[in-house]
């Protein structure tokens, strides 16, 4: 084959896409592409495989064409793989010739084909297809004209020998199917494919791996068994070449009049058997269970001649057949219903209906006779369509629809929320197309007024109200209800919610789901007869979502504590209780007369805490709530704050006599060796002095007054100040691990027992010099190290009151409406929030905030949820939209109904982030502790090997000890006194060795570091977040008011008119006066932006104001030539006072000044008659009011919404006089500070809750590469719990409370301190200044504190390296000596250096 025919490969790797709605977008806009064959776009490998012609297509092309969609393309290999094609020959069956140029442009479209030849005279056409998208059944399914040429190709399997054949045979296949492993296994597949239309029987056996299927094969082809088997996760294979069943007489003559099912369900008659007299009968039926039931009765009755069609609805159990009434009565027809395997229906007539003889234009839905099938027919119908956000929507639809068969043409209407189709009845019918729809996850509904009475008659549920809950449908149906809860992961916004909720809805034996986005819960009702748990996950599987069973099903009982008051005996306990039990939907209820409290589990769904007060109110006792204290208590650290600074303080009182005793000394000591020096006093008479002074003085013999003091002041602080160490430390070694606080308990135990006992042994031995003792170590040690955990523990607090914050966003009361059937009001009453039930109607007015999560059923207004998106932008409201609890609604009042909650609330769900982010975030293992791990094993052995050194060197040469030993008694044995001298020593190593230089070493240079951080305008919280910032390698900003500011800004105005019309300061005097009036941000920008152009506080004034949410506003303005003329006068003022300089005549300006106020008046007079009506909104606003949008105008709206701004619209009387580009600007220092972090070698991601083309548009400003967008509060704590498992420390930088989880989460969380007060309190550092440099400037000073921590190390350890060995008595012989004081004072002076 030559390769210029050839079809080429290319993979694509695709960065930015978060769900399958992505995925879907880019197959659809990119199969569309001219020369695309195939596309398959994974969604876990984040690549697209693309086969193409490369005449009309290169890689290149193709990787612009996805960037230009807003994503990431990148290609890897450039050079594409060449494609296997095969080719097909197919030869003319039928006796005409065949519409040739109608067969070659059908093959072309299809998805696969490559090329296509035809020769007329042979009667032949030669198709290349690529083997791997499509094969030649396929082709032969598409062009019924054509059938293989036996010649050339082998025939499949599956394909029936010719089309003359009767295709109502029945033919059995044999299937190999792998990979079965239970019982289970096989009913899945047998239910699954037991389910398509065309198979009428199939058995799957287990035990020899095969399935035995009888199916129709004009209804449905072999690969499509096979494909479904394959779906289901069984690999499957023909085993036989299926055979024709052989049939007898009476099903050849049954078959005969058998009707082929439409899509409907409504049957279709043939031609010959056009009756005229028809008539309509309605039945009830009971007894149906499921959709089997279903298609057993209308295909039992569909076989009778005289039924033209039959539609039976399981919700409705009801059947409406249509029949010919010459030859049968509706009696007869019931008889026959009844008949139906397995008997068990009892049938009833509701209703007979005459209808008009059926003439063709009528019976729409019925096969028109054959010769008028060359006038094609045309019907249009109106479907009505929800969840469409944008016209990627509108596009993706038109693109797919118009795609379907016997679809003529199809127009989306955003605004409307419509599609209107034109469609040819034979192909195809209303019901599928909006099925179809649906399909693509949208919610989709016909329009009643559609013109074919059968749609009707075939869609009997629409007479259910639309609003009846699932509660009152559970009352007429006495079924059988189980609910189950389903964890669902992967749903990313609110379109994700609709399309589970609206699938499974479609589901057999599914009654009501409800998804909670934030919770990523599901929570469905369902016939346990029908479908169970594991099939339901299965299904949401298949949607493309991760879904995994919750077991515990208590999870969605609802819990009520309530306080009872007025019971005075058990009797009142039982009336209660018993009363309660018997209630529908209470599973459980006890009552405690003691405590006058009740406790009641119920189920939501059924009933609600105000329900079980009102009974309870009923029998004449009191009943209210049980205050819940929301506070989050157990991230409280009140108690440890609280431990700490009593630690502290102890300690601290102790050890200012402590240290005043030891400077004391040390000063007379140095005071005494001067005089040694300089006045030659011997050694006996210096000591003589030393112990007269006052404190050396003896109360008992070998204890001096200094030593009972020192053990006196030591032993609070060793017991009460020390205590925590003692737990901290006892923990550590059980974990077998040795922290600081083993090292400081280890220090100062020793020291403190050591010294107690030399002091006991002095005194048995009646001593006449003083021992020394080491009791001034544990106070001060303690001190210093009980003060930095204190102050580490009061940062940590904070974190609870971010919680606190958080809980005070809810609304506490909310009212409660009640609606008669007419939706007509009938009562309101205030309640408190914890009693709102799920169900409830609740009216929300201006300015309040939305108490639990619902829908709206009624009214329009504008939100702002700006607690989980973080902008700005409020959001416009209409029926059917879902609010959040703690948003605020602003203009309009609004009823909703409740679907979460308490608990299940977003606002609850993202406390219960922020709480789960603070609990399981790991404290950092402190440098310290690290170091001390080493260090503690070391001094110990170091200080033990001095000990046995010092043993053996005495046994060896006593001389050396006696000469050092100061104080060395003669009366004392040898042994003793070297062992004696030997503990001296090891003590002193220890005591010197004391960690104090380590311990404090972080604490003073943390209290240094966030005492500058403070000065300089950030706020660092403890020591944590200080070690962390300078390890971070990620750092992530939010956008809506980190990057930008947060609130929308003019960034252009374009005046469409010429300037002798209109003025563009008219313009601007017009829209800021008609803006005034709007709440919304946008409206608000405008009015700024319009007086600080017309430099006037005042406007205009504006009437007849109106604000229709999510299009624009209209109104009248007036007043506004004053605006205007005083600007001009300014100007001319200032003219005349110059010429006044000029001439210097005071009456000249008198004149000027006094004539320019008569103008004034005059001028007020004659033009505050000039009113003018005004437009503003965006381009569906002016379109409404019927102005024309011409192309540039458009275009340019276009590119500033390319660049992710807001543009509006200005008309004034009627004309397109202005053009407003409004966007949230970048901040002025934002490109520095990222490009700063860059240099630092720090990867910098931006992540928002924003679409992704104005969050790619700020990133590109800025210079961030990495975007996530359209991220939920909970997705943002995935992303940085993501970036964490990758082994990257993670700085997240955020403002708004849809940040604070993930602020919460990261290693370090930095908070702008202009956001939200729940942000601030769950980060880690707050920048006071609103500076992004700040971000920089932290993560500097973590760097340069940790950089002087480490100093501060090396410091401490260089004197312990020099220290040790001097205690150790390495350095006795050059006659450095280490008196124990000298230790003290030594280990002092490392803890003042450091």
């Amino acid at each position: 084959m030559d390769p210029s025919m050839g079809v080429n490969s290319v993979t694509i790797s695709i960065e930015g896409m978060t769900c399958n709605s992505c995925v879907w977008t880019i197959e659809q806009q990119i199969g569309k592409v001219n020369g695309v064959h195939h596309i398959k776009v994974s969604l876990e490998e984040k690549n697209a495989t693309i086969i193409y012609d490369p005449k009309l297509q290169t890689p290149k092309t193709l990787q612009e064409a996805i960037d230009d969609m807003g994503f990431d393309a990148i290609l890897h290999n450039p050079n594409p793989l060449p494609v296997l094609t095969d080719t097909v020959f197919l030869t003319v069956t039928a006796s005409l010739a065949p519409p040739w140029d109608h067969i070659q442009s059908t093959l072309l479209k299809t998805k696969g084909v490559t090329d296509i030849k035809i020769s007329p005279q042979q009667r032949t056409a030669v198709v290349t297809i690529i083997p791997s998208i499509v094969n030649a059944n396929q082709i032969i399914e598409l062009v019924p004209d054509l059938s293989l040429d036996i010649g050339t190709v082998e025939k499949k399997t599956g394909t029936y020998e010719d089309h003359s054949m009767a295709p109502a045979g029945e033919v059995m296949l044999k299937m190999k199917v792998e990979g079965m492993t239970c019982h289970s296994c096989t009913s899945t597949i047998e239910g699954k494919i037991g389910k398509l239309q065309g198979i009428q029987r199939i058995k799957v056996s287990l035990d020899n791996q095969e399935a035995t299927v009888v199916y129709q094969p004009h209804l449905i082809t072999v690969e499509e068994i096979k494909k479904q088997i394959e779906a289901a996760g069984f690999p499957a294979y023909i085993k036989k070449q299926p055979k024709y069943l052989k049939l007898g007489a009476i099903d050849v003559e049954r078959l005969k009049n058998t009707p082929v099912k439409s899509p409907e369900g409504s049957q279709q008659r043939s031609p010959s058997s056009s009756y005229t007299n028809d008539t309509t009968a309605t039945f009830i039926i009971d007894g149906m269970h499921c959709k089997s039931c279903v298609s057993n009765i209308e295909s039992a009755l569909s076989t009778l001649q005289y039924v033209n069609s039959i539609v039976v609805s399981l919700e409705n159990r009801s059947a409406v057949v249509k029949y010919n009434a010459s030859s049968v009565t509706p009696e007869m027809l019931r008889k026959a219903i009844e008949a139906v395997s397995p008997g068990q229906y009892r049938v009833r007539i509701a209703s007979e209906v005459e209808s008009t003889s059926t003439s063709p234009s009528s019976s729409s839905l019925q096969k028109m006779p054959l010769n008028i099938v060359s006038q094609p027919l045309t019907q249009e119908t109106v479907i009505h369509i929800d969840g469409m956000t944008c016209n990627s929507c509108v596009q993706s639809i038109e693109g797919v629809i118009s795609k379907k068969a016997g679809v003529k043409s199809i127009r989306v209407s955003l605004a409307n929320s419509n599609g209107t189709v034109e469609y040819d009845p034979l192909l195809t019918s209303p019901e599928t197309l909006r099925e179809a729809i649906e399909d693509m996850g949208f919610d989709a509904a016909l329009s009643v007024d559609t013109n074919e009475p059968l749609v009707v008659i075939a869609q009997p549920s629409s007479e259910i109200p639309p609003l009846s809950s699932t509660i009152e449908l559970n009352k007429t149906m006495t079924l059988v209800h189980n609910k189950c809860y389903i964890q669902v992961t992967g749903m990313t916004c609110a379109s994700c919610v609709a399309n589970i909720e609206r699938n499974l809805r479609r589901e057999e034996g599914i009654y009501s789901v409800l998804v909670a986005l934030m919770a990523g819960k599901a929570e469905v009702r369902y016939n346990p007869t029908v479908i169970q748990p594991p099939l339901i996950a299965e299904f949401i599987r298949d949607l493309g979502f991760g879904a995994t069973l919750i077991e515990n099903a208590d999870e969605g009982d609802g819990v009520l504590e309530l306080v009872v008051r007025g019971m005075t005996c058990a009797s009142c306990v039982h009336k209660i209780e018993s009363t309660l039990t018997k209630h529908r939907g209470v599973f459980y209820c006890s009552v405690a007369l003691a405590t006058n409290k009740a406790h009641i589990k119920y189920d939501p769904e059924i009933i609600g805490p105000r329900d079980i007060i009102h009974t309870i109110e009923s029998l004449g006792f009191e009943a209210s709530l049980v205050k819940k204290d929301r506070s989050a208590s157990h991230l409280d650290h009140k108690r440890e704050i609280r431990q700490w600074r009593r630690s502290f303080l102890v300690s601290l009182f102790f050890c200012i006599p402590v240290m005043g005793l030891m400077i004391y000394m040390m000063v007379i000591d140095h005071h005494l060796t001067t005089l040694h020096h300089n006045q030659n006093i011997s050694n006996e008479e210096m000591i003589n002095i030393h112990s007269s002074m006052f404190l050396e003085r003896q109360i008992l013999p070998g204890l001096s007054i200094m030593n009972l003091l020192s053990f006196l002041l030591c032993v609070p602080v060793q017991f009460f100040g020390g205590w925590y160490f003692y737990i901290q430390a006892y923990k550590a070694l059980k974990h077998k691990t040795a922290n600081m606080d083993v090292l400081i308990v280890l220090a100062t135990t020793i020291a403190f027992a050591y010294s107690l006992v030399i002091l006991l042994v002095a005194m048995y031995e009646r001593a006449k010099v003083n021992p020394i003792t080491f009791f001034d170590t544990p106070p001060m040690l303690f001190v210093f190290i009980a003060l930095g955990r204190w102050l580490e523990h009061i940062a940590k607090g904070k974190t609870s009151e971010a919680l606190a914050k958080l809980i005070s966003l809810q609304a506490t009361e909310a009212t409660i409406v009640t609606l008669n059937s007419e939706n007509i009001l009938l009562s309101e009453e205030q309640v408190d929030v914890e009693l709102v039930q799920r169900g409830d109607i609740i009216k929300v007015v201006p300015g309040g905030k939305f108490p639990v999560d619902g829908r709206v059923i009624e009214g329009h207004s504008m939100v702002d949820e700006s607690l989980i998106t973080g902008e700005a932008m409020p959001v416009a409201k209409k029926p059917g939209s879902t609010v959040i609890a703690g948003s605020i609604n602003q203009n309009g009042s609004i009823l909703i109904r409740a679907t979460h909650v308490g608990a299940d609330t977003t606002l609850s769900q993202i406390v219960k982030l922020v709480e789960e982010a603070q609990t399981s975030k790991a404290p950092i293992q402190q440098f310290a502790d690290k170091l001390s791990g080493y260090f503690v094993p070391f001094i110990v052995f170091v200080s033990i090997a001095t000990l046995l050194v010092w043993i053996i060197i005495g046994f060896l040469n006593f001389e050396i000890v006696e000469t050092y030993f100061p104080g060395y008694n003669r009366s004392i044995s040898r042994t003793e006194t070297i062992i004696r001298f030997a503990f001296q020593a090891s003590i002193t190593v220890l005591c010197i060795a004391c960690p104090c230089s380590l311990g404090l070493a972080t604490p003073t240079a943390v209290m240094v570091g966030t005492g500058v951080g403070a000065q300089n305008g950030i706020l660092i919280k403890g020591g944590e977040p200080l070690e962390m910032a300078h390890k971070v390698k990620v750092v992530v900003f939010d956008k809506t008011g980190t990057i930008t500011h947060g609130t929308p800004v003019v960034n252009q105005v374009k005046v469409l008119v010429e300037s002798n019309r209109i003025s563009r300061n008219k313009i601007l005097a017009i829209v800021g006066t008609a803006e005034s009036n709007s709440e919304h941000p946008i409206g608000a920008a405008i009015t700024k932006y319009c007086k600080q152009e017309l430099d006037t506080e005042t406007l205009g004034t504006c009437i007849d104001f109106q604000v229709v949410p999510g299009c624009g506003i209209s109104c009248k303005v007036t007043n506004i030539e004053g605006l205007l003329h005083k600007n001009n006068w300014k100007l001319e003022e200032n003219n005349i006072k110059n010429a006044s300089l000029v001439q210097i005549d005071a009456r000249n300006e008198q004149s000027s000044t006094s004539s320019s106020m008569i103008i004034d008046a005059q001028l007020s007079n004659t033009f505050n008659t000039q009113q003018y009506k005004v437009l503003i909104g965006n381009r569906e606003w002016m379109i409404r009011n019927g102005l024309i949008i011409n192309n540039d105008v458009d275009d340019s709206m276009t590119e500033h919404e390319r660049k992710g701004r807001t543009a509006v619209l200005v008309a004034v009387d009627d004309e397109l006089c202005g053009l407003i580009a409004i966007a949230d600007t970048v901040k002025p220092e934002a490109e520095l500070a990222v490009h700063i972090l860059k240099s630092m070698g720090l990867e910098v991601v931006l992540m928002t809750g924003d679409n992704s083309k104005t969050a790619r548009s700020i990133a590109s400003q800025v210079g961030i590469t990495k975007v996530f967008a359209e991220v939920l509060p909970s997705h943002k704590v995935a992303k940085v719990k993501q970036l964490q498992e990758e082994g990257k420390r993670v700085a997240m930088v955020g403002d708004g409370i849809n940040d604070s989880p993930a602020l919460a989460m990261a290693n370090v969380g930095i908070a702008i301190g202009t956001g939200t007060d729940v942000a601030i309190e769950a980060a880690d550092v707050v920048l006071i200044r609103n500076d992004l440099l700040d971000v920089v400037a932290s993560i500097d000073l973590s760097r340069k504190t940790v950089k002087r921590i480490r100093i501060n190390f090396v410091f401490a350890l260089i004197y312990n390296l020099v220290g040790i060995p001097i205690a150790a008595g390495v350095f006795m012989p050059v006659g450095l000596v280490l008196q124990p004081w000298m230790g003290s004072a030594a280990m002092a002076a490392s803890s003042v250096s450091v």
